[in-house]
């Protein structure tokens, strides 16, 4: 048996774990979240270093990627210095491969994308994302400055995302990560920060990023959308589906009602293959990913609705 922990300094509320079988092998996959504490981040890291086969860092990267350029993360490096013993991975190794083929899945197998206008939050954060659907065809509207900064101003291409991120990532980085990210109870909010960007929202075919921005800046009414995102529960696909939303696609597969972080599904990849994560490239995660035959959750929210309120 091997066990995968990803180590969350996101909301303990959202802890999931689930068990199951791989070409015969079964694995333990477990999220434990520190509601914002990054010491007793660390402390769980060292608690359990060389006791599993693999740590995933969840609610923190190490690096944001930009084009060819990486920008280390202040805050996790601590994180993970702690793991000495247990590879530990941030999911940087499948936003970089898996989650540029997420557009071109949803274009092959669900619908033409052509011309369709995604709004992404961050790009900085799911710049292969934002790559692939700049591949088949989408209008790009970036809003990182909105969640960065607070400022309405849309970025309209990869190009000028990559001259802003020059000036602004490696300042970004330095500062603390609840300025950055939710992190904790942040994470728990019934209320949102919905009125300021609601515009770039409603003229969006597509809503796509890190979930956790999504729900802070969504209006109540997103009738129609698309959402590609991760790490969602049963409640926040609930929430979704009261929302309007009518489709929604996870780069990760559902795993009993959840779809984990990137960063629990490379660490679960990494033990799967064996290598050093060092050693580990692009295409041995997309190679163990068909093996193991993962694919993005796909779920019409709206007919699941409609069936629910017939079998009333």
């Amino acid at each position: 048996m091997k066990h995968i922990v990803s180590i969350s300094i996101g909301s303990s509320k959202r802890n999931h774990k689930t068990q199951m079988e791989l070409l015969g092998e079964t694995y333990v996959v477990e999220r434990r979240g520190t509601d914002g504490d990054i010491k007793k981040a660390i402390e769980l890291v060292k608690e359990l270093d060389g006791k599993v086969d693999a740590f995933g860092m969840g609610g923190i990267d190490v690096y944001l990627n930009a084009g060819k350029k990486r920008y280390k993360i202040k805050d996790a490096l601590p994180i993970r210095a702690a793991a000495q013993k247990t590879p530990m991975v941030d999911g940087s190794g499948l936003k970089i491969s898996l989650e540029k083929l997420v557009a071109h899945y949803i274009n092959d197998n669900i619908e033409d994308l052509k011309n369709k206008k995604a709004f992404i939050l961050p790009a900085i954060d799911r710049y292969a994302m934002a790559e692939g659907f700049e591949e088949v065809g989408c209008q790009l509207n970036l809003g990182d400055l909105m969640v960065v900064l607070g400022i309405g101003i849309p970025i309209r291409s990869l190009r000028t995302l990559d001259r802003i991120a020059k000036v602004i990532a490696p300042i970004a980085c330095k500062l603390p990560i609840e300025m950055l990210y939710p992190t904790g109870k942040e994470q728990n909010k019934d209320t949102t920060k919905s009125g300021k960007f609601d515009k770039f929202f409603e003229e969006a075919d597509i809503i796509a990023g890190d979930f956790h921005y999504i729900k802070q800046y969504m209006p109540p009414i997103m009738d129609n959308k698309i959402i590609v995102t991760n790490t969602v529960t049963k409640e926040d696909i609930e929430w979704l589906r009261d929302s309007g939303v009518r489709l929604l696609v996870t780069s990760t597969p559902d795993l009993e009602g959840r779809s984990f972080g990137t960063n629990v599904i490379e660490a679960l990849l990494v033990a799967f293959i064996g290598k050093s994560a060092d050693e580990i490239t692009s295409d041995d995660y997309l190679c163990a990913l068909e093996k193991i035959n993962f694919k993005p959750r796909v779920e019409y929210l709206q007919e699941n609705k409609l069936k629910a309120v017939i079998n009333k």
